[in-house]
C-alpha cells in the first residue's frame, strides 16, 4: 500500500441492509487482502455510541449505532483522472449486505469536516456513557431504584454531563429535592 494512494483515499457513506453493518465490516476486512484490494480499501467504521438504561432493575450499558443501516468507508474509488476505479468499486458493490453508496452511481465523498465531526462524536461516546433516554425539566418521573424507590416527583434540574437529575419528591407533606442518576428513574 503506497502512501500516495492512502492520501488520495476519501471517505464515503455506504448503505447496508439493516442490522448487517458488523457482518459487512468483517466481510470487507477479511476479503480485501485475499482479493488484492488492500491498497484501495482502507478503513471501515460503524459510528456507535454507548448508552445506559435500566433493565430488570439493573443498569445496563450497550452500544447503539448512530446511523443504523450505514457505514463509513475510506477508499480510492476514483482514479486521478476522475474515472471510477472498477476494482475497488466492484469489490465494495459485490459485498454481501451492501445496498449501495449514498449518492448513487457517482457517490460524493464526505468533506474532511463531516468526517471529523462523526469521528469526534464516536470518540466522545467512548469516553462516557450517554443515557438512552433524555429528560427535561418539569417532566414527571418515578424513582425505581435507591432509598426513594417508588416515589414520584418532578424534575427540577438536569445535569447531562454527570447523568444526574434533581427530582422534587413529597416526603411527609413537604417537597424535597433528591439527586438521582438517569438510570434510577423512569417516566410516568
Amino acid at each position: 500500500m503506497s502512501d500516495s494512494q492512502k492520501d488520495r483515499a476519501q471517505w464515503f457513506v455506504v448503505q447496508t441492509m439493516s442490522g448487517q453493518e458488523n457482518r459487512v465490516k468483517q466481510s470487507i476486512e477479511r476479503r480485501r487482502e485475499v482479493e488484492g484490494v488492500a491498497d484501495l480499501v482502507f478503513d471501515v467504521i460503524i459510528p456507535t455510541e454507548k448508552v445506559s438504561e435500566r433493565r430488570q432493575g439493573r443498569r445496563v450499558t450497550s452500544e447503539r449505532k448512530l446511523y443504523p443501516g450505514y457505514i463509513l468507508m475510506k477508499a480510492c474509488l476514483f482514479e486521478d483522472d476522475g474515472q471510477a476505479n472498477h476494482k475497488a468499486w466492484y469489490f465494495i458493490r459485490e459485498t454481501q449486505g451492501i445496498i449501495g453508496f449514498v449518492g448513487g452511481e457517482r457517490p460524493v465523498p464526505l468533506s474532511p469536516h463531516e468526517v471529523d465531526e462523526m469521528l469526534v462524536q464516536c470518540k466522545a461516546s467512548e469516553e462516557g456513557t450517554k443515557p438512552k433516554v433524555q429528560f427535561q425539566i418539569g417532566e414527571s418521573v418515578t424513582i425505581r431504584d435507591g432509598a426513594f424507590e417508588n416515589f414520584e416527583g418532578v424534575i427540577e434540574n438536569v445535569d447531562a454531563d454527570r447523568g444526574k437529575l434533581r427530582v422534587s419528591v413529597t416526603i411527609f407533606g413537604r417537597s424535597t429535592p433528591v439527586e438521582v442518576e438517569y438510570w434510577q428513574v423512569e417516566r410516568t
